[in-house]
């Protein structure tokens, strides 16, 4: 090979190398982001406490036998029913053994069966058909009907009912337990419908109108 090819070899390898050195130059480093795991692909720990809590469960909702609804008018409870601006419209009225009431202007109403929400509704329709214009009516109970207890208590009958009676409150009112009693359980009658067992203790509500019975013990 003659000088002169010998020297543009080599200015042509030179050129070559000097390439390569500057793509490796220009080509960006690889970078690690810092919230990246180790090579396994398992988060990191600043990742994972980057990530939203768990939403907490919601409470229980209550019981679907909870006895919360509003309190069922029946024969023998006497009611006070007030009509805003119509003095001589009120008054206290029992509901008779029929279920009605008898009310001034109306007449006998329906009352047994239905709330005291119902009723008020009932006696504003009522007055709106021809009596009074947009009548204001409110009602409550002032006496409500007695219950009735029977079994073993020292005194089985009729007894005024009291506002958040329990068993324990109807026993104590009918003189207590006799000694054959079963102090353990109770069964209510309630609305005509068949007796169902309770617990003879103050989580048992008692409502006007029940039938209680004590039951007799077996050992």
């Amino acid at each position: 090979m003659s000088g002169r090819a010998l020297i543009l070899s080599l200015l042509l390898g030179l050129a070559s190398t000097a390439g390569v050195a500057l793509a490796e130059d220009a080509a960006p480093a690889p970078t690690q982001s810092a919230s990246a795991g180790p090579a396994t692909g398992t988060p990191s720990a600043s990742t994972a406490a980057a990530k939203p809590p768990a939403a907490k469960p919601t409470a229980d909702a209550p019981a679907a036998g909870s006895d919360n609804g509003g309190y069922v008018l029946g024969a023998g409870d006497k009611v006070r029913l007030s009509v805003f601006g119509e003095t001589d419209l009120g008054g206290d009225f029992d509901i008779d053994g029929t279920g009605d009431v008898r009310l001034p202007l109306i007449g006998p109403v329906k009352a047994a069966g239905l709330t005291i929400h119902a009723f008020e509704d009932k006696a504003v329709a009522l007055l709106s058909d021809g009596y009074l214009k947009d009548p204001k009516v409110s009602i409550e109970v002032v006496n409500y009907r007695p219950f009735y207890i029977i079994g073993e208590v020292n005194k089985p009958g009729q007894y005024s009912y009291v506002d958040g009676m329990t068993a324990l409150n109807a026993v104590a009112l009918a003189g207590g337990y006799t000694p054959k009693a079963d102090k353990s359980e109770v069964y209510i009658q309630r609305g005509g419908k068949d007796e169902t067992e309770f617990p003879s203790d103050e989580s048992t509500a008692v409502r006007p109108g029940d039938v209680v019975r004590i039951p007799e013990r077996f050992f």
